[in-house]
């Protein structure tokens, strides 16, 4: 689970008295915290491991853009902390699928649900994000998806 590895990374961080990657791991962890009090009153709980990489994905996109923001206002010094934290959190997310792995998940999904056009690109998306949502990122796959559809 990637919890659990996640907790181990902590104790390894700490062990090693490495302040930088101890600080982005507990902030992932106070996330990952944050994500399970919320899911405390939801009526169905999703699988652990995808409420984990939910956060994780949410942390990565936020990270990014704070980067592009730092850079153009020319503060290096934080978009190279930003960029520390970010590579942190994506040592734990799984490997996500290549442009080339998500347009034929894509075009599978098409075929089988019959979508034709950009009007059901919905019902594309639903699917895809249900299948590989923990190894896609959609905002990218939405691009794809548009492209394949238009």
């Amino acid at each position: 689970m990637i919890r659990d590895a996640i907790k181990s990374a902590q104790i390894e961080a700490m062990k090693a008295g490495d302040k930088d990657r101890l600080a982005a791991v507990r902030l992932i962890l106070a996330k990952i915290k944050d994500r399970d009090i919320e899911l405390r009153t939801a009526s169905s709980t999703p699988d652990d491991d995808a409420v984990v990489v939910d956060v994780l994905q949410k942390m990565v996109k936020q990270r990014r853009e704070s980067i592009s923001m730092y850079e153009q206002g020319g503060r290096t010094e934080l978009a190279a902390r930003e960029q520390a934290e970010l590579d942190v959190i994506e040592t734990f997310l799984p490997r996500q699928l290549s442009e080339e792995e998500t347009k034929a998940a894509i075009e599978a999904i098409k075929a089988e649900t019959g979508a034709e056009s950009v009007k059901d690109m919905g019902k594309v998306m639903a699917v895809l994000k249900e299948r590989h949502g923990t190894v896609i990122d959609m905002s990218k796959a939405s691009g794809l998806v548009k492209a394949a559809l238009g």
